[in-house]
């Protein structure tokens, strides 16, 4: 893909905007990142220096120009403060290529419902454009806060994918469109397909 693609257009929803990040963003990534509460279920994400936050920039900017979509930076309508960060990398799970769906906001922002929002703009994009890609959240089991907003997002619990993240144990989300995606057929929860049998 290339910086022409659909996903480097700017998504909207009632009331939020979300952008694709540029250098002018570095201040803000670091500010929600060096936040501890922001934080706080996946510590190994915090920042404690600046230098970091540009080094972290530079790899969501290499992730937009080498698939043509990314994180967005989420904001008001007409109004430059950003509010957090929201979209989708590519990673692997399980030896299979998944749409990891990413959120993080600025604790100031919390309690508003942009993170489920945002997230629901973001998953429904990636639905539209790139529906053979399973589409998953990666959620700490004490983080109810970023559960909801996988909920909210459309997806829903996949214990047959949990695994151990960088932070502990991650439960997985998925979206329905996912499961067909990835099996061929909806996931019955309680049961395996044959390439979840051990």
């Amino acid at each position: 893909m290339s910086d022409r693609s659909p996903a480097a257009v700017e998504l909207q929803t009632a009331r939020l905007l979300l952008r694709r990040p540029t250098a002018a963003d570095v201040d803000a990534i670091f500010a929600v990142h060096r936040d501890p509460e922001a934080c706080i279920h996946n510590p190994s994400d915090a920042l404690a220096r600046f230098e970091e936050a540009e080094t972290l920039y530079q790899r969501w900017d290499d992730h937009w120009h080498q698939y043509g979509y990314g994180y967005w930076v989420v904001r008001h309508h007409g109004s430059a403060q950003q509010l957090g960060f929201c979209g989708i990398k590519l990673m692997e799970l399980h030896g299979t290529p998944v749409l990891n769906l990413f959120y993080r906001f600025a604790t100031s922002a919390w309690g508003q419902g942009f993170a489920g929002e945002a997230a629901a703009a973001v998953a429904a994009w990636a639905t539209r454009h790139l529906p053979d890609r399973p589409l998953i959240a990666r959620v700490r089991p004490a983080n109810v806060a970023s559960q909801r907003v996988a909920i909210r997002a459309g997806l829903s619990r996949a214990h047959h994918l949990d695994t151990e993240g960088y932070d502990g144990f991650d439960w997985i989300y998925m979206a329905r469109h996912s499961n067909r995606a990835a099996t061929g057929r909806d996931h019955t929860p309680g049961t395996r397909t044959a390439e979840e049998a051990p």
